[in-house]
């Protein structure tokens, strides 16, 4: 008897670490050296954890043995709910937060506790992935508005309303978003929150890069626009932190919970099926949001001087965006957030028919990994997304590899 997957996954797709994947890694075994921009690891580029939340989750090692309460420690999910605090959500406490093992497991939960046979989710397109595979393995339908590249790659709120049907159970905002690096200015969140307030959808907003802003962009967290909706924030340590092994992320309930009671009862209920998250984690989300950062020692601190000019990723994402704009047939809307950068390959001069080839192609010849456009849910084969943590020299040169490729490449 020959075992098959699930017919759950025949329309799931995850490019980021898709079959492109399996090629780069049969490289490596091979002995070559590939440069892998697929993927949003600090780690693997140098950027090392804040030295304080090691210190405190080593010291809290010994009392991090058993189980946690489902949703997560008391002390770090009070700390998360005074983070929101701060910044506008003043009813936020820490009965409305819900750790997890990562904001990917997150994503799962609070889609799964929602979603029916046929209930159809608002996505972004280009997306992160992610929220479209959870949705169709919820057995829901992935709706995507698109986001328009000539506006700084800001959501067309026309195509989103004319998406919305009886069938439509929520939206999803992905601000800062991945993969554009596009960061929404107030008056499009409040355009779409309307458009949530006129059809009583539930809103979802991944917030997991509101730390990571360049130049003058402003992050408004979607949630303290909208008391009067039912929203879950999703946030975490991968990014802003440099601990994305820790599985270290958050959600917070925000809103009239009277209106979501038994949504938050199943929420619940998923979240008493994992048993918890994973302890050590969790006393790192404490230490990271609850202390000062250190002076002196840049692993003592958090993002901002990263993000400043002169820092190392403002630098690496100014290097990226021109570097790819040089590149004739390539333009590149300038990222304002996130660490990613969304080209487009002019169809006229680059006849890219396959994208998925394309970025194969390009690995098997230049030992380089990006990500189709296609695997963004984007609709064309005519973008890429690339990595903007290398240092800025190495992207420079990795980026000249990829001018060259293109040169001389025919599908």
């Amino acid at each position: 008897m020959e075992f098959r997957q699930s017919s759950k996954l025949s329309e799931v797709c995850y490019e980021i670490r898709g079959p492109v994947i399996e090629q780069a890694d049969a490289l490596e075994e091979a002995g070559h050296s590939v440069l892998r921009l697929n993927t949003g690891n600090p780690a693997l580029f140098g950027f090392e954890a804040p030295e304080h939340i090691l210190q405190d989750m080593i010291r809290m090692l010994p009392h991090a043995h058993g189980y946690t309460e489902s949703r997560g420690i008391l002390s770090a999910r009070a700390a998360v709910a005074a983070h929101y605090r701060e910044r506008g959500l003043t009813e936020a406490g820490p009965g409305d937060v819900f750790l997890g093992n990562g904001v990917s497991e997150l994503v799962s939960m609070a889609v799964q506790a929602l979603v029916d046979d046929g209930d159809e989710v608002l996505i972004p397109a280009p997306d992160f992935p992610l929220w479209t595979a959870v949705t169709t393995m919820a057995g829901g339908t992935p709706v995507h508005y698109l986001c328009d590249e000539s506006s700084d790659w800001l959501p067309d709120l026309e195509d989103m309303a004319a998406k919305i049907t009886d069938r439509t159970k929520a939206v999803v905002i992905i601000n800062p978003n991945n993969p554009t690096g596009a960061v929404y200015p107030r008056e499009i969140l409040e355009g779409i929150l309307d458009l949530a307030r006129r059809h009583h959808l539930m809103v979802f907003s991944d917030e997991i890069y509101d730390q990571i802003l360049y130049d003058d962009a402003v992050h408004h967290h979607t949630a303290s626009l909208a008391p009067d909706l039912v929203c879950l924030t999703f946030s975490g340590l991968s990014k802003a932190y440099r601990v994305a092994g820790f599985r270290s992320g958050w959600l917070l309930v925000s809103g009239p919970r009277q209106h979501a009671r038994d949504y938050l009862e199943g929420l619940s209920m998923l979240a008493s099926m994992r048993l918890c998250p994973n302890a050590p984690a969790q006393y790192a989300i404490e230490a990271a949001l609850s202390h000062p950062a250190g002076e002196g020692d840049v692993r003592a601190r958090g993002v901002e001087e990263l993000v400043l000019p002169g820092g190392r990723l403002r630098e690496q994402r100014d290097r990226a965006w021109e570097k790819l704009n040089e590149i004739p047939g390539v333009s590149c809307v300038k990222p304002r957030g996130a660490l990613y950068a969304f080209p487009r390959l002019d169809p006229a001069i680059h006849r890219i028919e396959d994208d998925e080839r394309f970025v194969l192609d390009l690995l098997l010849r230049e030992k380089i990994q990006v990500v189709q456009g296609t695997g963004f849910s984007w609709p064309s084969p005519d973008h890429f997304r690339i990595l903007t943590l290398p240092h800025a020299d190495d992207l420079d040169a990795a980026i000249s590899r990829i001018g060259r490729f293109l040169e001389g490449y025919r599908q």
